[in-house]
């Protein structure tokens, strides 16, 4: 009797370890699939997709634009047409409150928009960017072509290690060709891979008449807008606090590195050329200009008076300070 009740307790034990290591087993698969569920739903709740590292970047496309859709302004009848104190041959006047246009000159008249094309460049890599710390190494493939092409240039050097904030401000300050190839490269992997995403953000911000061939400006008959799509552009930007305090930046300093052990002092284009309260009752807040023979000299810029913000856009200028002293005379004679 003994030698058999030992049997079946033994029997007894070996079974029950036996259902307990199973039970273990579901429970530790289900809470592994528990897991991986909630990482996936977070992951498509979060609306973002990532994809695999560029020069020590995280990126994140998001599915849809973070900022409210922009509608495309109405140009009324009503719309000025701006008249000879204005030199430039092609503008616009948009006031945002209404979303509707001004007055204008063939602001829907395909133009080369120069270095006004760095604010869409600004826009997509602000959206792609996860860490503004993380760095970019200078190469002398980025920058000798730029210097051959007589591009502006922020003043990186080659093999510095410079942080996507400094290659933001450097884009759109002293407008670097080399800042905004840097961001291409480290968002996508190449230029021509980032301006995939600048022309897929151009549609779907609704903008009739832009394309874009490159992230810097340089002429390309290929590349093309008109005053009005470039309002739009800036219009978005607005929307987003780090794309606005660039946009709003007199000096930046860069943070400092082996080879600039002071840092490097940008400048905005703009505001080197401005105060920014000259047209009475109005301040520009911030802006950015462009130039090519082909484009003439450019500024895209945003204003406020009496509390309400307004947007200028001016191409085909004569001279680096036409577009300057036009965006006076459009905000303080245009502006009711």
């Amino acid at each position: 009797m003994n030698r058999n009740t030992n049997r079946i307790r033994r029997t007894g034990f070996s079974l029950f370890y036996a259902i307990l290591t199973v039970l273990v087993s579901v429970c530790v698969l289900a809470g592994l699939f528990f897991i991986v569920k909630n990482a996936d739903e977070n992951k498509i709740s979060s609306g973002v997709t990532n994809h695999a590292d560029t020069a020590n970047v995280n990126i994140i496309y998001p599915t849809e634009p973070e900022h409210p859709k922009i509608t495309y302004p109405d140009i009324p009848d009503s719309a000025k047409e701006f008249g000879e104190e204005v030199i430039s041959e092609v503008g616009v006047l948009l006031d945002l409150e209404n979303n509707s246009v001004i007055a204008e000159r063939d602001c829907q008249k395909k133009i080369y928009p120069a270095s006004l094309t760095k604010i869409m460049t600004l826009i997509v890599a602000v959206e792609n960017i996860e860490d503004y710390s993380k760095t970019f190494t200078m190469t002398h493939d980025i920058l000798s072509p730029l210097y051959a092409d007589d591009a502006s240039m922020a003043g990186f050097s080659e093999n510095e290690k410079i942080t996507m904030t400094d290659l933001l401000y450097g884009t759109i300050l002293p407008s670097g060709a080399d800042a905004a190839t840097g961001l291409a490269i480290s968002v996508s992997g190449s230029e021509s891979e980032f301006v995939k995403l600048m022309n897929e953000k151009a549609e779907r911000l609704g903008l009739k008449n832009t394309h874009f061939m490159n992230c810097t400006g340089l002429h390309d008959d290929k590349q093309y807008s008109t005053a009005v799509d470039i309002a739009v552009m800036l219009e978005y930007a607005l929307q987003d606090d780090m794309c606005r305090e660039i946009l709003s930046t007199y000096q930046y300093k860069t943070k400092v590195t082996k080879e600039h052990p002071e840092g490097i002092l940008l400048e905005s284009t703009m505001f080197s050329r401005m105060y920014g309260d000259e047209a009475e009752g109005v301040t520009i807040l911030g802006g950015k200009t462009g130039y090519t023979a082909e484009a003439g000299n450019c500024l895209a810029s945003f204003a406020v008076k009496d509390g309400k913000e307004y947007i200028a856009v001016t191409v085909k200028g004569q001279s680096k300070w036409k577009p300057i002293f036009d965006s006076f005379e459009i905000y303080e004679k245009y502006i009711n």
